[in-house]
């Protein structure tokens, strides 16, 4: 049963815990969009797409802020009652520490619970939804995922590297290895644009490259007499 005790250590908790739990969650997707403003920002993406994106991604970081948001508020609840004295009057009353901290011991046990559950349930749907939604725009625009001046090897027997990215997955000044198991050496290709575009079937990653050279060296492995090949296009597909 709760008494006046209980009540006033609770009280004098909650407000601080709300408070710095969603003071700790925006810096923790400040810190998020950060990351990622320039794959957001300039790139043709609705501004309720991002923030779908940003809300989703917000979840994951909720068993983050919960522990801070706790700590930071027992250490404010507990500095606030010795600031105005009431730890003094408590203690001259007889009521040892562990008995007037006991309510911040259940409501913490109490979040632990709401933790375990949103984590348990809530995460792994948030988590779901952001990945389909990050694959439905790297779909749409298949060169977000690309960072300039960077090479990407996510995509099995290619490195691409562009200086510079545009909307509607135009990509600028492009450099891409082809690596294959018989190869010689990676086969190179330069070209000075282009544009990605995933098939109908989203299957395949399309390159439609303009302005270029593509390099490549034919032979056997066993005979060091290969043959060079360079050739120039207009546009490549």
């Amino acid at each position: 049963m709760f008494k006046k005790l209980d009540k006033l250590v609770i009280k004098a908790f909650v407000g601080p815990f709300v408070a710095v739990f969603f003071i700790t969650l925006l810096v923790l997707i400040m810190q998020f969009f950060w990351l990622y403003i320039d794959d957001f920002v300039g790139k043709g993406l609705g501004t309720g797409v991002i923030f779908e994106f940003i809300w989703y991604q917000s979840a994951a970081l909720v068993p983050l802020a919960l522990p801070l948001a706790v700590l930071l508020s027992s250490l404010m609840t507990f500095g606030n009652l010795g600031e105005t004295m009431e730890l003094v009057a408590i203690k001259s009353s007889g009521i040892s520490l562990l008995r007037f901290m006991r309510p911040v011991f259940v409501v913490s046990l109490f979040i632990c619970g709401i933790a375990f559950l949103f984590s348990n349930y809530i995460i792994p749907v948030a988590n779901l939804k952001s990945k389909t939604l990050l694959a439905d725009i790297v779909y749409a625009k298949p060169a977000f995922d690309l960072k300039e001046g960077i090479f990407y090897d996510k995509i099995e027997g290619v490195a691409i590297k562009v200086g510079k990215k545009e909307a509607d997955s135009i990509i600028r000044d492009v450099i891409i290895y082809e690596r294959g198991p018989y190869n010689l050496q990676d086969n190179f290709i330069i070209a000075k644009s282009g544009i990605m575009r995933v098939t109908p079937n989203k299957r395949y990653l399309e390159f439609n490259l303009k302005d270029g050279w593509r390099y490549q060296e034919r032979g056997d492995r066993l005979n060091p007499n290969t043959d060079f090949i360079r050739i120039g296009f207009r546009e490549y597909k």
